[in-house]
């Protein structure tokens, strides 16, 4: 019965252990939280609060713009931008599709994940792309119709060492 009791004892710590370090979920889709997506309208009301009775805190004027869903609510996502900013925005108003932006000094874009592959593009801080496959160090991205390879750690709309397919 004293074994039991234990062997039950430790089953309990291990399946709470576990339970306690399962990534994050939105309530309403189950998808990871934090994520990152892009806005998908050209306008996009940032609220204080998830309903339309919260006021307007800021307007994103630009489509394809990176930011991360940290929260959900009903119809609503909390999204954070590249400045750290936070704010409430419908669901219809975010894409799933990844993009980025250029950060830190102007950045070569390369032909293959090496850095000693030739250069397809510079790249200034500031400048949108879309995000095509990561492999944890390096991700495949397109810039004016120009696509090659550019280190994780050097633009904003991906995570450290995460993997895009």
């Amino acid at each position: 019965m004293k074994f039991r009791f234990v062997l039950l004892c430790f089953f309990s710590v291990v399946f709470l252990s576990v339970q306690g370090y399962a990534e994050p979920t939105g309530s309403e889709t189950g998808l990871p939280l934090p994520r990152f997506v892009s806005l998908g309208s050209d306008e996009v009301n940032v609220r204080t609060g998830p309903g339309t009775r919260y006021p307007i805190n800021w307007v994103f004027k630009r489509r394809g713009w990176p930011v991360e869903i940290i929260e959900e609510y009903e119809l609503w996502r909390q999204i954070r931008d590249i400045d750290g900013a936070t704010g409430w925005v419908h669901k219809t108003l975010v894409s799933n599709r990844r993009t980025l932006i250029i950060t830190g000094d102007v950045r070569a874009i390369y032909e293959e994940p090496e850095t000693d592959s030739p250069v397809v593009l510079l790249a200034e801080p500031g400048v949108l792309g879309k995000l095509t496959e990561c492999n944890g160090r390096w991700c495949e991205i397109e810039i004016a119709g120009l696509s090659g390879w550019l280190m994780a750690d050097q633009f904003y709309g991906v995570y450290a060492n995460e993997k895009i397919r």
